[in-house]
């Protein structure tokens, strides 16, 4: 007996569930910080180089549709990954202010970095080369400097010898 009235009340609180849950729906506008958050990650296609939040409607009439349909979509409970993906489809990454950091764009982020340090390196090791080589000549110098005060040293006293038979 006590097993029906549990499952009856069960019943009962399973029919009734949306009446004692009150779930109150937030309201979008296009100043909230989530708004932000979602319009700053596409880019304007009206050319500007800025993304959706900072263009101008004023002069971008592409935004204001695009912004007025940012607040539809989260007003209906889109979160912003599902807003990303829902735009990805219709425009591609280009609409994207940062590109997707999986396949291609991660490479063609990362890339650029790797040629460079690869070419610092290679830099390195050229300079490091070049100096190796001028070691020995050096040494070959002070072979030429060293013949060179011999040389000095006769002129000096060959001059020194004519000086002394003169004065």
């Amino acid at each position: 007996m006590k097993n029906k009235i549990y499952i009856g009340l069960l019943i009962i609180a399973f029919i009734f569930q949306g009446s004692f849950i009150r779930v109150d729906a937030k309201e979008f506008d296009y100043k909230s910080a989530e708004f932000k958050g979602v319009a700053s990650q596409f880019a304007c296609t009206c050319g500007c180089g800025q993304d959706h939040y900072e263009c101008d409607p004023n002069t971008c009439n592409q935004t204001v549709e695009f912004k007025a349909d940012l607040v539809e979509m989260m007003n209906k409970g889109w979160d912003k990954d599902k807003i990303r993906a829902y735009y990805v489809n219709i425009y591609g990454e280009e609409i994207l202010t940062s590109p997707e950091k999986n396949g291609f764009s991660l490479t063609a982020w990362v890339l650029p970095f790797v040629v460079l340090g690869l070419a610092a390196v290679a830099v390195f090791l050229i300079i490091r080369k070049w100096v190796k080589k001028k070691g020995p000549e050096e040494s070959v110098k002070e072979y030429e400097n060293h013949e060179d005060e011999v040389e000095s040293e006769i002129l000096s006293s060959m001059i020194d010898e004519e000086r002394k038979k003169y004065l």
